[in-house]
């Protein structure tokens, strides 16, 4: 009976948390790490908001943050060692800082792996931050409007 009651009280807080709006859900994640990645995922959060006012926050992947402006602009996965910033389109962007750390051999993404202590260029990552908007604007600017079916037509 005890190990059904808690495993209902677990179910509840998975729904609940499933259910809670992301900037919540991610606020619950950062709380949760209780470590550095929590303080470092807390700061990037931070730092993109101050990057792009009209970022949009989701929740996908089983818990990943992920932030979006015309599309993702990058996912926050954390590990035991590292967070994991990984920008969808970062290929295609500038990174003269150079930033980009991982994930450098595909042809599409690119991601910024933060260690225990690892400093950050803050004004070099809100820059990334803004160019991956933009190039995500732009691919949405591309995109053909798909036409509605009139009735009667």
């Amino acid at each position: 009976m005890m190990r059904a009651t808690a495993a209902m009280q677990k179910a509840q807080s998975t729904s609940t948390a499933d259910s809670a709006e992301p900037s919540q859900q991610i606020d619950a994640k950062i709380a949760e790490l209780k470590d550095w990645r929590g303080a470092t995922l807390a700061r990037v959060r931070a730092l993109i908001r101050q990057a792009d006012a009209e970022v949009v926050e989701e929740v996908k992947w089983r818990g990943v943050p992920v932030w979006e402006h015309a599309g993702i602009i990058c996912t926050g996965e954390t590990y035991k060692n590292a967070v994991k910033l990984t920008f969808m389109h970062g290929a295609s962007l500038e990174d003269p800082a150079r930033l980009f750390n991982a994930s450098l051999e595909g042809n599409t993404r690119r991601a910024i792996d933060l260690h225990e202590g690892a400093a950050l260029d803050e004004e070099a990552f809100k820059a990334l931050i803004r160019a991956a908007v933009a190039l995500n604007m732009s691919k949405a600017a591309k995109k053909p409007k798909r036409e509605t079916a009139r009735p009667g037509a």
